[in-house]
């Protein structure tokens, strides 16, 4: 850990300097409490710097949750080994595919499962209590539930130390949360141009606690995290389902099941203080909570239990964190460099995924040595099937 004024505390041994001024900067303003924590993985972000840990205190930043609101992860372990799967994994990535619409803006054709028909019901129950109508954010959004993404959105099988499968996949509210987010970012930067309020970012904008603009936030944003929530779980149904029939069995036991956002908003008491705490790329590492973090396309993923740190606010890293940009990465690496990568897990093989090589992204056993004053181990997870979207 390294303090880096009054009010930044960082774990990032690896951080870019642009980053750290974008932290600093954040960490200046007046309603932070007590300060800002940077995560191992941090990387410069919009407003908010991806991989940091907001505390507020009477006020909200909705760029400091980002515009994925409620991304993170599931993960469930089943009661099979290595020795019990078919030589044949294409086979299972294909039907996965088939079975999930991937890529940025897809949506399913229809509702034709019981289950995910139950979790829209749910969500337009919510929605009603919150009091807006999500169509008028998304007209899609039923739709996109069980839908994966683009990005580093990622659905994977993989085996732990003792060579148990597990099934594990990243994504969060899809095009509805994206719609809320934008729109709230908009009204808190219009609401600080009206009271004159001279901001170092126009992503640090911020909402008023007690002010009708804020609850509508903290209610969309609440509804939103479920949507994610249970898109996660809908895709995870869908998975399961697939990996059942690849191995010919009825029914696939879930001998532990963990689902976990890393973009959020939770009211938390810190430091003798309630305050909104924004997680951006971070999870919840409350002493004794169980969290995923997920390295890059191609390296491993690990199952962890949080120790509770509380200059850290109960929080670590989310992931390997990007060192290249998107576009950068496209100009270093070429398509034979992620085929050596990958190795001999089962991914579906395009130029698509360049940048999302695992060069492109911070050393995860870097970041997990960073995080050792955060997180235990449980489980260290290596992927044997990688699916994705373009």
């Amino acid at each position: 850990m390294e303090k880096l004024s009054q009010r930044l505390f960082s774990w990032a041994s690896i951080l870019d300097e642009n980053a750290r001024a974008q932290a600093h900067t954040a960490s200046t303003m007046p309603f932070i409490h007590p300060h800002l924590a940077l995560m191992p993985d941090a990387h410069l972000g919009k407003g908010a710097t991806v991989g940091s840990v907001i505390p507020t205190h009477g006020a909200i930043i909705p760029a400091a949750v980002g515009v994925d609101i409620g991304c993170g992860m599931i993960a469930v372990k089943t009661e099979f080994a290595a020795s019990d799967l078919p030589a044949d994994r294409r086979a299972l990535r294909v039907a996965i595919e088939k079975a999930i619409p991937l890529s940025a803006g897809v949506a399913n054709r229809a509702i034709t499962r019981r289950h995910t028909q139950q979790r829209v019901d749910e969500l337009s129950s919510d929605a009603v209590e919150a009091g807006f109508d999500p169509a008028d954010r998304a007209s899609r959004w039923e739709l996109q539930l069980g839908t994966l993404g683009s990005g580093n959105h990622f659905i994977e099988v993989s085996l732990d130390e003792d060579d148990q499968v597990w099934l594990f996949l990243h994504s969060g509210s899809r095009g509805v949360g994206n719609k809320i987010a934008q729109r709230h970012i908009a009204i808190a930067q219009r609401l600080c141009r009206q009271w004159w309020i001279d901001l170092p970012d126009p992503d640090l904008a911020y909402l008023v606690e007690g002010t009708e603009e804020f609850d509508a936030y903290i209610r969309e944003l609440r509804w939103a995290q479920k949507y994610a929530l249970l898109n996660r779980a809908e895709m995870m149904d869908r998975v399961v389902t697939c990996f059942g029939d690849w191995l010919g069995v009825a029914d696939v036991r879930r001998l532990e099941e963990i689902n976990c956002h890393h973009n959020y908003t939770a009211r938390e008491k810190h430091f003798g203080k309630e305050v909104w705490l924004s997680r951006k790329g971070a999870i919840d590492a409350s002493e004794g909570t169980l969290g995923l973090i997920p390295g890059s396309m191609g390296t491993r993923s690990y199952v962890v239990v949080g120790k509770g740190n509380p200059l850290a606010l109960n929080s670590s890293p989310h992931g390997a964190g990007r060192e290249y940009s998107r576009s950068k990465a496209r100009k270093a690496f070429t398509q034979d460099d992620l085929r050596a990568a990958m190795g001999d897990i089962e991914y579906r093989d395009t130029a698509a995924f360049i940048d999302e090589i695992p060069a492109a992204y911070k050393d995860i056993d870097v970041v997990m040595e960073d995080a050792a004053d955060l997180v235990e181990v449980r489980h260290t997870l290596r992927q044997i099937v990688n699916v994705k979207g373009d």
